[in-house]
């Protein structure tokens, strides 16, 4: 435990990419294989479950620390993380533990979850008297399921690879698919045997960069595959030895959930991989994200849904045929394969071969892109000709020229404190827009101001408090900002029948007064044309 807490410290401790990998390569080279398994588990990004209540743990921190409920509430206000509330607040260990991080989890930290309530505070109690400070932080972490380290999953594979002496890619690929932490899973990882036994793994998925408005620096236009940029679940298809699988990125199987793929996925030829999206897609074309997202979180689908939100898969690239890897291929030859040797002999059910766009100039291609959101679809994608199937987002390969947002003017009218490093502030906004002369909350927005406008209006939502509900806030009604929207829908679940998709604030409209603010019904317009 102790080598892992320093290793956090570490990264916690700087901005900079090479001390960082300096760092995970120094502890990966000294810890355990079994540690090292849980050490990549969570450095990745995995977490375990919440094994302690909230309410619990502060009550056990308040009786070891021998304060009250009230002054842990104020500690815990001024903190903002509640790991370091405890870490703080408790007296220091009696002695250390010399245990391991694979020790801790698995003897100390998961059974937990199997023990009475009194067995839990006495095991509780008993490790933060054998942890020092930083150590009994991290464990704090870990129980609170909490743990977040500022490192990227990117610096973790060159760290492995620079350990195993192998590439990158490799690594990238034995991370992806379902993997448990043991000790043999990281001698796997570290292995200089580039032979993968898991015929159902996934490739790392090739991310695209935002584009932003500078497609006249992309050079010829012949160079590059225009593609529509659909708003879907991105998943590969993989046909292996076994039975198929469909991989979502989020490195979940997703292929039960969309019963109507899966006769075709079994029929494919063995040994194809394919890349694409899928989507909701009815005999109008294609459906809203929010249709697609009642069948996301269900691992059974019944009839009324399957019927009312059928689903596709557009395929839009081959990284895999007969057997064969092809990410190292040109995209265009990827792409012909993909045509003239998957989707020749026909159509296949449920399958779809993505339209490729033919502007002869970027011209033609910005007006194609502006008439996006009228066909539903989130803008286009733009992917160099002769590029390969790239690993993580890597530079000039990719590009995501997307929609310009949706926007209203809002009121800000609710507020509470951020975390992190700004839990001491007011960051979380919730917006309303107006009906019938009264303020109706539609969305909640934390990103897009600045650190010198979010200092200030903290001092604004300090000194213009009305009421305080637990953390939060409610606000005088005088700010108003621009906000901006991916995509808007109807929804039930909220009071405004208004749900708004990936909102931020575009900038603070210190022209406006909160009563010349847009209105229910502009987003209900907004709706409307979304709609057609």
């Amino acid at each position: 435990m102790k080598l892992f807490a320093e290793l956090y410290a570490q990264l916690d401790g700087t901005t900079r990419t090479a001390r960082k990998v300096s760092a995970l390569v120094d502890f990966f080279r000294a810890c355990d294989p079994a540690s090292g398994a849980w050490g990549v588990y969570f450095l990745s990004g995995r977490r375990l479950k919440r094994l302690v209540p909230v309410r619990f743990l502060q009550e056990c921190c308040c009786r070891v620390a021998r304060i009250d409920d009230w002054l842990f509430t104020e500690c815990y206000s001024t903190v903002g993380d509640l790991a370091e509330t405890m870490a703080l607040l408790l007296p220091a260990a009696a002695h250390t533990s010399a245990g391991t991080l694979a020790d801790w989890v698995t003897t100390r930290i998961e059974p937990l979850a199997r023990q009475t309530p009194e067995e839990r505070a006495d095991s509780i109690a008993a490790a933060w008297n054998e942890l020092a400070a930083q150590e009994r932080f991290v464990f704090n972490k870990l129980v609170t399921g909490g743990l977040r380290v500022g490192v990227s999953q990117g610096l973790v594979m060159r760290a492995l690879a620079e350990v195993a002496h192998v590439p990158t890619g490799t690594i990238a690929q034995r991370l992806m698919g379902a993997w448990e932490p043991t000790p043999v899973f990281f001698e796997r990882l570290l292995s200089v045997d580039t032979v993968d036994d898991d015929p159902g793994r996934p490739y790392p998925f090739c991310l695209a960069h935002s584009l932003g408005d500078r497609v006249d620096d992309l050079g010829a236009i012949d160079d590059w595959v225009i593609e529509p940029k659909w708003d879907g679940i991105r998943a590969q298809l993989i046909r292996r030895d076994g039975p198929p699988v469909l991989w979502s990125r989020g490195e979940e199987p997703i292929l039960e959930r969309f019963p109507e793929l899966s006769a075709t996925a079994r029929s494919l030829p063995v040994g194809t991989v394919l890349d694409g999206e899928v989507l909701g897609w009815n005999e109008a074309g294609i459906m809203p994200f929010a249709s697609l997202q009642r069948r996301i979180n269900r691992k059974t689908v019944g009839k009324k849904l399957l019927a009312e939100v059928p689903a596709r898969y557009v395929v839009f690239d081959l990284l895999e045929w007969q057997g064969v890897d092809l990410r190292s291929q040109p995209l265009q030859e990827r792409r012909r394969l993909l045509k003239e040797g998957l989707f020749s002999s026909g159509t296949w059910s449920g399958l779809q071969l993505a339209e490729q766009l033919c502007p002869s100039n970027w011209a033609e291609c910005a007006t194609l892109q502006a008439d996006c959101r009228s066909r539903g679809v989130e803008g286009l994608m733009l992917k160099r000709a002769d590029g390969e199937y790239g690993v993580g987002r890597p530079t000039g390969l990719w590009w995501k020229w997307k929609v310009q947002p949706m926007t209203c003017d809002a009121v800000l009218i609710y507020a509470q404190k951020g975390h992190g490093r700004r839990a001491s502030l007011f960051t979380d906004y919730t917006f309303a827009v107006w009906k019938d002369g009264t303020l109706v909350p539609f969305a909640k927005a934390y990103s897009g101001l600045s650190d010198a406008e979010i200092r200030e209006v903290d001092r604004f939502i300090r000194s213009h408090t009305q009421e305080s509900f637990g953390p939060v806030r409610s606000v005088t009604p005088e700010l108003v900002f621009e906000l901006g929207f991916e995509g808007i829908q109807h929804s039930p679940r909220h009071k405004s029948g208004i749900a708004v998709r990936f909102p931020r604030m575009l900038r603070w409209r210190r022209d406006k007064r909160a009563d010349q603010a847009d209105s229910l019904e502009t987003l209900r317009q907004l709706l409307a044309g979304v709609a057609r």
